[in-house]
Order: C-alpha cells, then structure tokens, then sequence
C-alpha cells in the first residue's frame, strides 16, 4: 500500500474510533438522556384506523 493509502486508513480509522468513543462517552454521561429517548405513547396515525 502507498504511504497516501497508510495516511488516509489512519485518518479514517482514527476518526471512526474517536466519533465512537465520543458518543458513547456523552450517551452514559448525559443527565437524564432515557427521559428523551422515548417518544409520547399517544400517536395517531392514519393507518391504526384502517381494517385489516
């Protein structure tokens, strides 16, 4: 492999195992992030009305 083939593997290997200890790191250090995760149980949608 070329040394531009090493630099833009490194770059890229770099940057995925950063953005993923980053978000893991905010998603278990954020106060209260499981109270916005779920949606409103309350949801109409047209087709909860439709017979099957």
């Amino acid at each position: 492999m070329t040394i531009a083939g090493w630099i833009t593997m490194t770059v890229v290997a770099g940057s995925m195992t950063s953005l993923l200890i980053w978000s893991t790191w905010k998603v278990l250090t954020t106060p209260h992030s499981s109270e916005h995760v779920h949606p409103p149980l309350e949801r109409d949608t047209p087709d909860m009305h439709e017979p099957f």
